[in-house]
């Protein structure tokens, strides 16, 4: 295989040829057939791009190729968000009378179809600790068909062994499906741990530039394909445009998550042991509980940090109203740095007791490092957690 970079920018280059250096954008509902046979077999032909946009698109084509080369995968897909991609997916996956397994430290979204959408189509559902493996086993039923995972997980950076998970669904002929929007293929490749099924919120690092809503699946063409016939149904499509600002995207990925891994690892240097911090949650430090199998399954580790704040829900608040360069905002992946405030962005999505069980504190704070100069960023953050430090003594 060719290295990140050459596939993220030549991967799709046969997908739908061009004398065009820069993919054309296909910007049509539908597209015509010579004959009836040609006609009848683009109607079903699995995740197909000259038939109907619903079914399938020239930009959605050239995505998936880039997608699944750099995931290692036979075939990949796009939806309309990283929601979609994984509400497409489960629906596709289960049915009423199956259960599924997700895990405790998971993004909110991945937490309400769990204790939320399934149980109201006659799914069950079990939350364990992914940070042990056998959890997984104990959770294990006769009737078990999913086991969704996450790592490093929203927003605790907490790490899944996703081999040892993989592993285990495989010998009770359970399917896989691991959420690396974090982690990206350029840091995880959670196919080549044996995970079956993987999901992005193409929306963060694989756009990066924080102008589209998009989300992808990776893996088996079989699988793929039953994901797709309920995706027609759902009609989660992602639009040509879109797609094509997706796989512009794509192309500086590489360069962008050199510096986003940069960034995101003198963070969390600078912000450890800080005054007003009192606990940063990252795998590239060795404080990290979980550090040996990050480095074991991770090549770097990111740009996403969360820190604690000493002084709990208003500490927390006050930190991102006086940094300068990451402003407040609910997402990550971008070239510009973004924080949030869980607790408080949850508020709208889970239950009290919902935000208790997921164990995320009050005055925690996700930080998500854009490409900025390193300088920067960690001067800003310093400066704003001494203010923050000063206010709380």
């Amino acid at each position: 295989m060719a290295g990140n970079s050459t596939v993220a920018i030549h991967a799709d280059r046969d997908v739908h040829p061009s004398r065009a250096v820069a993919p054309p954008i296909y910007q049509t509902a539908t597209f015509w057939a010579e004959d009836a046979n040609q006609f009848a077999q683009a109607a079903v032909d699995p995740r197909g791009k000259d038939f109907y946009t619903r079914y399938g698109n020239p930009n959605h084509a050239q995505v998936a190729a880039v997608v699944a080369e750099l995931e290692g995968t036979e075939a990949a897909m796009v939806t309309a968000s990283g929601m979609a991609a994984l509400t497409t997916a489960v629906l596709a996956l289960v049915s009423a009378g199956d259960h599924v397994i997700g895990q405790k430290s998971t993004y909110g979204g991945t937490a309400s179809v769990l204790q939320n959408l399934l149980p109201r189509l006659g799914v069950s559902t079990t939350v364990v600790d992914q940070r042990d493996p056998q959890a997984f086993e104990r959770a294990l039923t006769p009737k078990t068909r999913l086991i969704l995972v996450e790592s490093p997980s929203n927003p605790l950076l907490q790490i899944t062994n996703l081999a040892a998970v993989a592993d285990l669904a495989r010998a009770h002929n359970v399917i896989t499906l691991a959420d690396n929007t974090f982690a990206t293929p350029l840091n995880t490749r959670p196919a080549e741990l044996g995970i079956d099924v993987v999901w992005h919120s193409a929306t963060k690092y694989l756009n990066g530039h924080t102008d589209v809503s998009a989300g992808v699946l990776a893996g088996p063409a079989e699988l793929l394909n039953r994901v797709w016939d309920t995706a027609v149904l759902t009609g989660a499509t992602l639009g040509p445009f879109d797609a094509w600002l997706l796989l512009r995207g794509i192309r500086t990925l590489p360069l962008r998550v050199k510096q986003h891994n940069i960034n995101g690892q003198a963070l969390a240097e600078a912000l450890e042991g800080h005054p007003a911090v009192a606990r940063v949650h990252y795998p590239g430090l060795p404080s990290h509980p979980q550090q040996a199998l990050a480095n074991k399954q991770m090549t770097g580790f990111g740009g996403v940090l969360a820190l604690e704040l000493n002084g709990g829900f208003d500490a927390a608040d006050a930190f991102l109203g006086k940094l300068k360069y990451p402003r407040r905002s609910a997402s990550l992946g971008g070239v510009e740095s973004l924080t949030v405030h869980p607790a408080a962005m949850w508020r709208g999505m889970l239950s009290e007791e919902q935000i208790a069980e997921s164990g995320v504190p009050l005055g925690l704070v996700r930080l998500a490092a854009g490409t900025e100069d390193t300088a920067d960023l960690v001067d800003d953050v310093l400066v704003a957690a001494g203010q923050v430090a000063k206010a709380t003594t």
